[in-house]
């Protein structure tokens, strides 16, 4: 079994911040983490220095690859810092 994970401190909310399924709406400076495993990607996020995860809306997702997770991962952080109540975007299907 592969497995990945990545994570990112110091990701400041944008206005609206991120939904999450256990706390609604966390905004300011957030820890956002993603896991990888059995074609799966996981998405966590929580107020930096804490120590309670709360899974981000939209979480999980099919991810294919530790590449296309790396690259989940990266859009996550950047709808975070967007706020607007960011949620799990989906990543285009990369063609055949």
């Amino acid at each position: 079994m592969s497995w990945a994970s990545w994570t990112t401190a110091g990701v400041y909310t944008g206005r609206g911040g991120v939904l999450t399924v256990e706390a609604g709406v966390v905004t300011g400076d957030v820890t956002v983490h993603t896991t990888w495993a059995d074609n799966e990607a996981r998405v966590a996020v929580q107020y930096s220095g804490a120590s309670d995860w709360f899974t981000m809306s939209g979480s999980p997702v099919p991810c294919a690859s530790e590449e296309e997770s790396r690259d989940l991962h990266d859009a996550v952080v950047a709808a975070v810092r967007e706020g607007s109540g960011a949620t799990v975007p989906i990543l285009p299907v990369p063609p055949l």
